[in-house]
């Protein structure tokens, strides 16, 4: 826009929602002009260096070349084509792709637009499935609380019940089952007694519930807490022995975030539905996958209706589908195992320092993941505009201050980054 820096930021605030905030909100905004690597180069010359890889999706940081070349190719053929009675090279080479990377069992795929609509998938797949075996009862779902799953209406309603980003609606959605998250700890000592409240669950009301839907070992926006791999198989196991099904939400922990390129991996268990999202076109465009086993795939396909009912207008978008195959590419061809370490353990080189802070409670390291808890909710009014002032992006939220950074961030980048956090950190 012609009026400057000041003009399209006014524009913004007159017309633009942002994520979770209001309308004309007051909190300052940051005008992004471009940004390469891990950097962000804001409107006014400053450059931040990106601790979140845009929430969790640019692995491979911004304006990669190869990525850049994947869209610029496609877009010489064709940049969308419906997927109703139509096919692409794109889709069936990703399609094949994810097949390949994720457990055996999983052989059944689609495509949606985001990571929300993904899990609405799944769910409907379990329902679907579930009366499609003779068991017509189960619409129900069975969750952690301090679980998160997406913003649309049936992923609210298996994400924590008391969660403050929800519970607005909390009259409006689905009354869902719930037991209590295990207690946090991915390496801590595993007591199979924590998995008891979720058998008695099952025991009382199996005849209701279609899945088990979690975040495997980490959960992301609910509080980002890691627990033990050996809980997620002791879930596996009593979902097979009360016949409901096993739904990951993959979506924050997909594609190497967690150390393992799949989260569930840690626990060497397949999950029956799995979601994915986020990092899968290396943020370049929205795009989401649902995978399902043939069990679960031709049993609907053989009963009433003999479909799947759900089809998204821009589903398997070919531009998507192009970036996200070059991006799996990417990652596998690259050291991203060696690269997750380095900055497992720069992270926890790094944010050290923060847990002797009187106002941190927690410091905490799995994979590119760093997160310090706060005694107190974030004050973002303060406390965004000191990080910005200290040359860094960092988005925190409730009593969280956290890193996701893309794997190509160099050391002295992220020494740079985590020495701002604890920095501001130590000045509040």
């Amino acid at each position: 826009m012609a009026g400057g820096n000041t003009d399209w930021v006014a524009l913004d605030r007159q017309h633009l929602w942002h994520p979770y905030s209001a309308m004309g909100g007051t909190q300052p905004l940051y005008p992004v002009l471009s940004a390469h690597g891990v950097r962000l180069r804001l409107a006014d010359g400053r450059e931040l260096i990106d601790g979140m890889a845009s929430w969790w999706c640019v692995i491979h940081g911004y304006n990669h070349p190869q990525l850049n070349q994947a869209l610029h190719q496609q877009m010489q053929q064709m940049a969308h084509v419906m997927f109703g009675g139509l096919t692409h090279p794109p889709a069936v080479a990703l399609g094949a792709k994810l097949v390949e990377l994720t457990p055996e069992p999983l052989q059944s795929l689609f495509f949606a637009d985001s990571g929300s609509v993904a899990v609405e998938v799944a769910l409907k797949m379990a329902i679907q499935y579930q009366r499609a075996v003779g068991h017509p009862t189960r619409q129900r779902f069975l969750a952690l609380r301090r679980g998160y799953h997406g913003d649309t209406f049936g992923a609210m309603s298996v994400s924590d019940p008391v969660n403050g980003m929800h519970s607005l609606f909390a009259d409006a959605v689905t009354r869902q089952f719930f037991v209590e998250a295990p207690a946090a700890g991915f390496e801590r000592r595993f007591d199979p007694a924590e998995l008891e409240p979720m058998r008695e669950l099952l025991e009382r009301h199996a005849a209701q519930i279609a899945a088990v839907i979690l975040e495997p070992v980490v959960q992301g926006a609910g509080g980002m807490r890691f627990y033990p791999p050996a809980y997620l198989r002791g879930v596996r196991e009593l979902c097979d022995r009360y016949q409901v099904l096993l739904i990951a939400d993959e979506i924050a922990t997909g594609f190497g975030r967690s150390g393992r390129l799949f989260a569930c991996e840690h626990a060497a268990i397949a999950p029956d539905i799995l979601c994915l999202g986020k990092a899968l076109t290396g943020g370049y465009l929205t795009l989401a996958a649902t995978l399902t086993t043939r069990a679960v795939s031709e049993a609907i396909s053989a009963s009433d209706p003999g479909c799947f009912m759900h089809g998204p207008t821009f589903m398997a978008n070919p531009l998507a589908c192009s970036v996200a195959l070059a991006s799996i590419h990417l990652l596998l061809a690259s050291p991203w195992q060696q690269r997750v370490a380095a900055i497992e353990q720069g992270l926890r080189r790094g944010l050290e320092a923060a847990r002797e802070l009187p106002q941190v409670a927690d410091v905490r390291v799995l994979g590119a993941i760093g997160v310090v808890e706060l005694h107190q909710p974030v004050d973002m009014a303060t406390l965004q505009p000191r990080l910005v002032k200290a040359g860094v992006w960092v988005r925190p939220f409730g009593r969280l201050v956290y890193l996701m950074p893309a794997y190509m961030i160099t050391p002295e980048e992220l020494d740079f980054l985590t020495a701002a956090v604890v920095t501001v950190l130590h000045e509040l």
